[in-house]
C-alpha cells in the first residue's frame, strides 16, 4: 500500500479562485475520505487549533483525511465570529456581492466531491448542552460539549448514514475520557428540517441535503483553557476516525499537558525562499526585515500562519494570535547567490542551505566566498563591510538585534553588492 501525504500551506482552489487551505493526507488503498473543517467562526479557536494539530502531528495509515483548518481566515485573524456576517448561515442562499461567496461556493464543491464520505464541522459553543435545564449555562439552549446532528438518519441508505447512532457512539466514548465530570458530552439534534430556519442555512445541513453525512463538534467556550477545548476536539475526531476505520498515529500523548505544549509551538516562517524566522519566543517586533517593495511570498510550517499588511508593516499571525510585527527594509533580490553557505561552528565546518538555522555553544565563523558579503546583524566592527572570517561569540553581539526574547538567536545575512541573497539563523545554546 502506497501512502501519499500532501501538505500544502496555501492552496488557491480553481473553484471561483477562492483561497482554500486544503491539506490532504491520503492513502492509495481507498476513496473513503473524512473532511474536517475548522474555523468557519473566527472566534472559536478550539475549532481551528485542533485541525492544525491533526494536520501537523498525525499520520493517516489507511483511507484519507482532508483538513481545512481555517476556512474563515479573515475572521480568525480578527477574532470575530464573521467579519462579513455569519458564514455558517450562507449555505442555502448567499447574495451575489457577499464577500464570503467565493469561499462558500468553493467549500460546497469540495463537500460534494464523490470521495467525501463524512464531514466534521468544528466549533466552540457557549455553555454545556443538556436536554433538561440544570442551571444558567447547563441547559437545552447551550451548544458546548455536544455532538450536533441535523436529523437522525440520511434519507438515502449509505455508510455512516445513521447519524444519531454514530453521534451517540462518539458521545459515549468521549465521556469515558472526561477531564471533569461536568464536561460530559451529549447529542444535540437540531431537527433542522422541522422549522429550524437558522440551521437550514448551515454547512452541515447543506451536506445532509446532498446525502453527505455531516456532524458538528461543539466544545464549550466555558472550558478553562484552549488546550482543554482542543483536547476534546481531538478526542472526538479520533472517535469519528475509528468509526470510519481510519487507522492513524500521532507523535504525542493525547492529554492536556501535551496539547498545551504543541499549541505554544508556532513553527517557522520562510519569506521569499531566502529568509527564515523561528516564530517560537520571537520578539513582538523586528526591524530591518529584507523584503521586496512589490510582492513577497510567505511560507509557514504551521497551517494557521498568515501575514496581514497594515500601515507599511507586516503582521504575522498563527490563528487569532499576533506573533510578531515585521518592519520591512526594501531590497532588490539578487539572482547571483550561492546555494550553500559554509560556516565553522565550534571548530566544526558545516554546509548550510539558504534560509536554514544552526546551533552553536561558543562561537561561529562564516567562511568567505567570492559571490557574497556577510552581515551579522548585531555585530559591529569599524571599517568592516564584510563580516566573514571573523569568530563571533554571543558576547560580541548586541542583544537589541536578537530575534528572540532570550537574546540567543541572531541573523546572518548575505548580499551580492547591494542586493539581498539570503539569511541563516544562529542559535546560541
Amino acid at each position: 500500500m502506497k501512502s501519499i501525504f500532501i501538505f500544502c500551506i496555501l492552496i488557491y482552489a480553481n473553484i471561483l479562485y477562492a483561497k482554500i487551505n486544503l491539506i490532504k493526507k491520503e492513502n492509495s488503498d481507498s476513496n473513503t475520505t473524512l473532511l474536517v473543517i475548522g474555523g468557519i467562526h473566527g472566534n472559536e479557536p478550539g475549532g481551528y487549533f485542533a485541525p492544525e494539530i491533526l494536520a501537523t502531528h498525525y499520520a493517516i495509515k489507511s483511507k484519507n483525511v482532508w483538513i481545512i483548518p481555517n476556512l474563515n481566515e479573515a475572521s480568525i485573524i480578527a477574532d470575530k465570529r464573521g467579519i462579513h456576517g455569519d458564514m455558517n448561515r450562507k449555505f442555502k442562499y448567499i447574495k451575489k456581492n457577499d464577500k464570503d461567496k467565493k469561499i462558500v461556493e468553493a467549500i460546497k464543491k469540495i463537500i460534494l466531491l464523490p470521495n467525501i464520505s463524512l464531514i466534521l464541522n468544528l466549533h466552540d459553543g457557549h455553555g454545556f448542552y443538556r436536554k433538561k435545564s440544570e442551571g444558567n449555562i447547563y441547559n437545552p439552549d447551550a451548544w458546548g460539549q455536544s455532538c450536533v446532528i441535523d436529523q437522525c438518519k440520511l434519507l438515502r441508505a449509505q455508510p455512516f448514514g445513521n447519524l444519531n447512532h454514530i453521534a451517540l457512539t462518539v458521545k459515549d466514548n468521549i465521556n469515558k475520557k472526561l477531564l471533569k465530570k461536568h464536561h460530559r458530552f451529549n447529542v444535540k439534534n437540531t431537527n433542522t428540517k422541522n422549522g429550524n430556519k437558522a440551521m437550514q442555512q448551515s454547512l452541515t445541513y447543506f451536506a445532509i441535503q446532498h446525502a453527505k453525512p455531516a456532524f458538528a463538534i461543539e466544545t464549550s467556550k466555558n472550558l478553562s483553557s484552549l488546550a482543554q477545548k482542543v483536547f476534546y476536539q481531538l478526542v472526538a475526531i479520533e472517535e469519528y476516525m475509528k468509526i470510519m476505520h481510519i487507522k492513524y498515529s500521532r507523535d504525542f500523548h493525547l492529554n492536556v499537558k501535551e496539547v498545551s505544549k504543541i499549541l505554544k509551538d508556532y513553527g517557522t516562517l520562510v519569506i521569499n525562499h531566502s529568509f527564515l524566522l523561528n516564530l517560537n519566543n520571537i520578539k513582538k517586533s523586528l526591524g530591518y526585515i529584507p523584503l521586496t517593495s512589490k510582492s513577497n511570498e510567505f511560507y509557514f510550517s504551521n497551517p494557521l500562519g498568515e501575514v496581514k499588511k497594515k500601515r507599511g508593516r507586516f503582521l504575522v499571525y498563527i490563528g487569532n494570535k499576533l506573533i510578531t510585527t515585521l518592519k520591512p527594509q526594501y531590497f532588490k533580490m539578487s539572482k547571483n547567490c550561492q546555494d550553500k553557505y559554509k560556516v565553522i561552528a565550534d571548530d566544526k565546518e558545516i554546509s548550510l542551505s539558504k534560509a536554514s538555522e544552526f546551533y552553536v555553544n561558543d562561537d561561529f565563523k562564516v567562511i568567505k566566498s567570492k559571490k557574497n558579503r556577510v552581515n551579522v546583524i548585531g555585530y559591529y566592527k569599524k571599517d568592516k563591510t564584510d563580516e566573514s572570517q571573523i569568530p563571533i561569540s554571543l558576547k560580541n553581539l548586541n542583544k537589541y538585534y536578537s530575534i528572540d526574547n532570550n537574546n540567543k538567536i541572531y541573523r546572518i545575512e548575505f548580499y551580492n553588492n547591494d542586493e539581498f541573497c539570503s539569511m541563516l539563523l544562529v542559535h546560541f545554546k
